[in-house]
């Protein structure tokens, strides 16, 4: 028995400070960092370096593409924005579209209204992705329709700003309102592309036929982005941090801001559009707090497209970009510090109705397919 106390009286005594352990480093999460440090860089040079080569192959491939383009008979703003907007919604992203339009532009095959209509249709087709993320969560969580109410607001919100803002960047063109606004790309810079992708480019011309090549230049294109995506943050992982952040950021204006600054870290408005679901979900994002983030994020995705524009060389191109980003910041910025309140209201209430129920949903499913289909076809 005494040697039973003695023994519990030995377990219950506190360690000695000395004998206390201290903070242990795991290894493996310091290798995880010195590799993200390593393959992040690495991969956004990559991610460049093809998209600039897809570019090159898209262009040069261009004149393939007429034959396609003659028999859906896309002709005229009104055809091209419906070629745009129904593409994206096949890619699921509008920055490849946008950058597709742009090079057939610098290519010939398209006109400057041609080519923004593209661009436009590219992002009144990219928010779709948010409502195809709502609705595998509906199926996902035992019908909880709250995922696809953000994806209806995402859509309807680019939807009544981007509308008035190709009709508002038509006119520009039409006048030449920014005719005076021109950038020249740099010869040095030209001069390198050339170097650099000049003979694997006329290697492929030789090769494969021009609508082979053009296909090879959207894969290519695809690839890019993909590559580029791995040297992004992980959103999803650091969600509790910037959930921390928009606990702050509630204010109209500073959502908006906080859309074009995400938009434009992660030069894809899928991405950022894509993340207000799980934010909304969880409650750190009200319902009306969406739209005017997505107003935001719909004008700084145009960044990487205006880069595209540069990289081709051409002055009409620039200039087509730069009308879209204007045309969709006027509008937005007019609807936000002047009209937001009937127009929140009439946003919320329109998802609230197409997402009340099966038959709503299906509704309004089919009306923003068929809307650019009949521009297609018109």
């Amino acid at each position: 028995m005494e040697q039973e106390g003695a023994a519990s009286l030995v377990v219950a005594e506190p360690p000695s400070a000395e004998a206390a352990p201290g903070p242990v480093k795991s290894p493996v999460r310091g290798i995880r960092l010195s590799r993200a440090v390593v393959v992040k860089p690495v991969a956004a040079m990559a991610g460049v370096l093809l998209f600039v080569f897809a570019l090159q192959l898209i262009k040069a491939g261009a004149k393939g593409l007429v034959p396609l383009l003659d028999g859906l008979e896309v002709s005229g703003a009104g055809n091209a924005t419906g070629f745009g907007w129904l593409l994206a919604y096949a890619a699921l992203s509008g920055s490849p579209v946008a950058a597709i339009g742009i090079t057939l532009l610098a290519g010939g095959v398209l006109s400057e209204s041609e080519a923004f209509g593209v661009v436009g249709g590219s992002r009144l087709g990219a928010s779709f992705i948010v409502l195809a993320v709502g609705f595998f969560l509906y199926v996902r969580k035992r019908r909880n329709s709250d995922g696809l109410y953000i994806g209806v607001v995402a859509l309807l919100t680019t939807f009544t700003t981007q509308g008035p803002a190709l009709v508002l960047g038509l006119l520009s063109l039409h006048y030449g309102w920014l005719d005076g606004v021109r950038f020249e790309t740099p010869g040095g810079l030209l001069d390198i592309i050339d170097t650099v992708y000049g003979p694997p480019v006329d290697a492929l011309v030789d090769l494969l036929p021009r609508w082979a090549l053009f296909a090879t230049g959207v894969g290519v294109l695809l690839g890019s982005f993909t590559v580029f995506d791995r040297a992004l943050p992980q959103l999803e992982s650091e969600g509790e941090g910037i959930s921390r952040a928009l606990h702050f950021l509630h204010r109209r204006p500073l959502m908006f801001l906080m859309g074009c600054l995400i938009t434009a870290t992660t030069m894809s408005v899928s991405i950022s559009l894509t993340l207000l679901v799980p934010l909304s979900l969880k409650g750190y994002i009200k319902r009306d707090q969406i739209i005017p983030y997505v107003m935001g994020a719909n004008i700084t995705t145009f960044i990487d497209t205006l880069v595209g524009a540069v990289l081709l060389g051409g002055a009409a191109a620039f200039t087509v970009v730069l009308t879209e980003m204007l045309s969709v910041a006027a509008i937005s910025l007019t609807v936000l510090l002047l009209l937001y309140g009937p127009y929140a209201r009439m946003v919320l209430a329109v998802a609230g109705h197409a997402t009340r129920n099966q038959r709503s949903l299906a509704v309004f499913l089919g009306c923003i397919v068929a809307v650019p289909a009949v521009l297609l076809v018109l």
